[in-house]
């Protein structure tokens, strides 16, 4: 018998054993996502109908790179956590949850590696 609460049992851990922290991660990078989703549309507004040269120009820029950059790892980490819970819930089948989480984890670095290899290119 243990004199412990169940609250102090789970200590903040969850049957998962990871407690909140993917619920403050996806909330985290939603919170960031709108500053940098309203400068990315703002930036791509100003950037309909311009040349290649003044595209890259804009990306030679290093707050321009930076910002993006951090419009990228946002969206990819708070793309990869929302399709992880669509996973976790609505897929019955344990293996296929592995399989599905790790397929998830794998696009989610892909897209952001290309996508961080393709600004890193254009910016140096």
């Amino acid at each position: 018998m243990s004199y412990r609460t169940p609250l102090a049992k789970v200590d903040g851990l969850g049957a998962a054993h990871s407690g909140v922290e993917h619920f403050w991660r996806q909330r985290v990078t939603a919170v960031a996502l709108v500053p940098l989703s309203i400068w990315f549309v703002y930036a791509a507004l100003g950037l309909v109908g311009a040349d290649r040269d003044t595209a890259l120009a804009f990306l030679h820029e290093p707050v321009n790179a930076v910002l993006l950059i951090l419009f990228i790892l946002a969206t990819v980490i708070h793309m990869a956590l929302g399709v992880q819970v669509v996973i976790e819930d609505y897929l019955p089948n344990e293996t296929q949850k592995i399989v599905a989480l790790m397929l998830n984890r794998a696009f989610a670095w892909a897209v952001g590696a290309v996508c961080l290899l393709a600004v890193l290119k254009i910016a140096i």
